[in-house]
C-alpha cells in the first residue's frame, strides 16, 4: 500500500503538537540545569572538583538537552515539510513515534549506555517540579505515539518503500542528487567487496581512492580558488552518510582530507594553503592525523611528543597511537610539544610533516619514523598504527600558521566539523544495518512467516528507521549551523551523541534479527556491528561528548 498523500491540515496540527512538547521539555531541562547549578557553583563559579563528582547528572543533563534538541528538530522538519507540502504518512509516522518515545524516555529514564539510565531525579528534579512542566497533552502524545500500530505501519510502507531513505530526508533536490550520485559509487564499487576487505583487513584500493578524488570526496568543502568546490558541510554530510552505508572505511577516507584542510584553511599561512590545500583537494596528497598518544587520548595537555628546532628544521620524538591511514599518507598533521618548559596547551604546536607514501611490505620508508599495526575488530579498509619518532626530521616552513605555541587552538578549530562529519558517518551506519535488516527479515522464513511479519523484529525495524531519521536531522542541523559560520560546538556534539548510540542500537539490532546468521563473518551485519562500535569512541567518546555539552549548558555560554 503506498504512502498517503500529504495532507496540509495534519502537518499544521501536528507541527503544533510537537512544539508544544518542545516548550514542555525546554522548561524541565531549563529547571534541571538551574538545579545542577546550584550542586557544582560556590559563588557563582563552577568548581572542577564538584563538576566531577556530579559527573552522572551533569552527562545527563546533556543528554536530556539533546533529547530536547531532537524535539526541536522534529518540530522543524514538521513544519518545513508541511510547508513543502512534503509531509507524508510515512513522515508523520516518524514525527510521532519518535516525539512519543523521546518523551516517554525523558519521563522515565534516557538510556545513556546500556547499563547507565539518567532519570530526572537524577538531575534534581523531584515530582512536584515535575508536575508543574508536564501536562496532560504530553501524556497524550506518549499515548499516542510509540504505539504498536503505528510500528506496524511504519514497517509495513518501509517494506512497500523502494528507496530505504525511510521519509523524506528534508533537503533540497540538489542536495539529494548528490546522495544518489554517492549512493550509485557505493553501490557499485563498495558493498559489493566491503565485506572482503574488513574479512582481509585489506586496504580500500587505491582505484577506489582515485574514483573518490574524482568525485570529489577531498575537495568538498575546499574553497575553489584553492582548487575545490566550495561546498558546504550539510553536503559533506551526505557524502559521508551515503559513502560510510557502503563501508565505513571509505566514508572515512574523507575525514582525513576534511581534517587536514580545516587546519590549514582556518590557521595556515598564505604559502601553506597556496602549496597544500590544492594537493589535498586533487588528492594527489592523502593525510592523515596524528594526535593521540598512547597515554594521551582526550586530555590533549598532557601530549609529550616533542619536536626540537634546529635551524631550518624541527627534530620530533615520542610516540602516537591510533593513527588511522598513515602508512600511504602523504602528509600528516602532527601535534608536538615545541616548548617544554610551558606545561599543558601552550607549549603544543602543529606540524605540517611531510612523508614518503609506504606499503604493506615496507610501511615506514622515512629516516627516523617506524610503526606497527594495531589489531582492530572493525573499522578496517584504512589500518591502525602505533608510530615511533626518533629524531623524524619536519622541515621548520611547516610550522602550521608559522607561530609555535598555537597547535591546541587550531585543533580545537577543527573539533566541530569533526564531529559533525562522524555524526553523518554514523547515520551511514546505521542507515546500513537497517538495510541489512529489512532484506533479511524479508526473506527470512520461520513457521511458514517471514520474520519480519513478528512483531518483536518488525518493531526493531521501526525503531531503527525513527532513530535514524532523527538523528539524520540534527546532524544536518549541526552542518547548517557550521554552514551558517555559527559556533556549533554544542550542536555537533549532541548530533555525534546521538548519532553513534543510534548507529550501535542499529547495528545491535541487525545482528539479532540476523539470529546465528548475524554471528557469522560470512554476513554483512556482523561488519556493521564491529564498525558502528567504535563511533562512540573516536573523535571524542561519548562521555567527553557529554562533558563539552554539559560545561556549555552549566556554564551559561549557550
Amino acid at each position: 500500500m503506498p504512502p498517503a498523500a500529504p495532507r496540509t491540515d495534519s502537518a499544521r496540527n501536528l507541527h503544533a503538537v510537537v512544539s508544544g512538547a518542545v516548550g514542555a521539555a525546554e522548561a524541565l531541562l531549563a529547571d534541571a540545569t538551574q538545579k545542577l547549578r546550584g550542586r557544582i557553583n560556590i559563588e557563582g563559579r563552577s568548581i572542577a572538583k564538584l563538576f566531577d563528582r556530579e559527573q552522572r547528572a551533569t552527562h545527563g543533563l546533556a543528554w536530556l538537552a539533546t533529547y530536547v534538541e531532537a524535539l526541536r528538530q522534529l518540530a522543524a522538519y514538521t513544519q518545513r515539510l508541511g510547508a513543502a507540502g512534503r509531509l507524508g504518512e510515512i513522515e508523520e509516522l516518524i514525527v510521532r513515534i519518535g516525539t512519543g518515545e523521546y518523551l516517554a524516555q525523558i519521563a522515565g529514564g534516557i538510556s545513556m549506555s546500556q547499563g547507565e539510565i539518567v532519570r530526572l531525579s537524577d538531575l534534581g528534579l523531584n515530582q512536584a517540579d515535575v508536575a508543574q512542566r508536564w501536562t496532560p497533552a504530553l501524556d497524550g502524545l506518549i499515548a499516542s505515539g510509540n504505539t504498536a500500530p503505528n510500528r506496524a505501519r511504519l514497517t509495513e510502507l518501509i517494506r512497500d518503500h523502494q528507496a530505504m531513505i525511510v521519509g523524506d530526508s528534508g533537503l533540497d533536490e540538489a542536495l539529494e542528487q548528490v546522495r544518489e550520485e554517492m549512493r550509485s559509487f557505493s553501490e557499485g564499487e563498495v558493498v559489493p567487496h566491503a565485506q572482503q576487505w574488513h574479512i582481509n583487513n585489506e586496504y580500500v584500493p587505491l582505484e577506489v581512492v582515485g574514483q573518490l578524488s574524482e568525485l570529489g570526496v577531498f575537495s568538498l568543502t575546499i574553497p575553489e580558488e584553492f582548487g575545490g568546490l566550495g561546498l558546504g558541510k550539510e553536503t559533506m554530510c551526505v557524502v559521508s552518510e551515503e559513502l560510510s552505508r557502503g563501508y565505513i572505511g571509505v566514508g572515512s577516507l574523507g575525514t582525513r582530507a576534511e581534517i587536514a584542510a580545516e587546519l590549514i584553511l582556518g590557521s595556515g599561512t598564505e604559502a601553506q594553503k597556496q602549496k597544500w590545500l590544492p594537493l589535498i583537494a586533487s588528492g594527489k596528497v592523502l593525510p592523515t592525523a596524528v594526535f593521540t598518544e598512547p597515554n594521551v587520548g582526550s586530555d590533549m595537555a598532557s601530549i609529550a611528543t616533542r619536536a626540537s628546532r634546529s635551524g631550518d628544521y624541527y627534530y620530533v620524538y615520542g610516540n602516537k597511537t591510533w593513527i588511522t591511514h598513515p602508512v600511504r599518507a602523504d602528509l600528516m598533521t602532527l601535534l608536538v610539544r615545541t616548548n617544554s618548559r610551558e606545561l599543558g596547551y601552550r607549549g603544543l604546536s602543529m606540524l605540517l610533516a611531510e612523508k614518503p607514501r609506504g606499503t604493506d611490505k615496507e610501511p615506514f620508508p622515512a629516516k627516523g619514523m617506524t610503526g606497527s599495526e594495531i589489531e582492530v575488530l572493525g573499522y578496517r579498509g584504512l589500518k591502525e598504527y602505533e608510530i615511533a619518532f626518533e629524531g623524524f626530521v619536519v622541515k621548520a616552513e611547516n610550522l602550521l600558521g608559522g607561530v609555535e605555541g598555537l597547535g591546541f587552538k587550531q585543533l580545537m578549530q577543527t573539533f566541530e566539523s569533526a564531529r559533525i562529519q562522524t555524526a553523518a558517518r554514523a547515520v551511514g551506519v546505521a542507515q546500513a544495518a537497517m538495510e541489512e535488516a529489512v532484506k533479511y527479515a524479508s526473506s527470512r522464513i520461520q513457521f511458514n512467516r517471514k520474520i519480519i511479519e513478528f512483531p518483536r523484529v518488525s518493531d526493531k525495524i521501526a525503531m531503527m528507521a525513527v532513530e535514524i531519521a532523527i538523528s539524520r536531522q540534527l546532524t544536518y542541523f549541526a552542518a547548517r549551523a557550521k554552514d551558517e559560520g555559527r559556533r556549533c560546538d554544542l550542536e555537533a556534539g549532541m548530533a555525534k551523541l546521538l548519532a553513534a548510540r543510534t548507529a550501535w542500537s542499529c547495528a545491535d539490532g541487525a545482528v539479532q534479527i540476523h539470529g546465528g546468521n548475524g554471528f557469522a563473518v560470512e554476513f554483512p551485519a556482523s561488519r556493521i556491528l564491529c564498525d558502528a562500535r567504535i563511533l562512540s569512541i573516536f573523535e571524542g567518546a561519548a562521555e567527553i561528548q557529554a562533558q563539552v555539552i554539559a560545561r556549555r549548558l552549566l556554564d551559561g555560554s549557550n
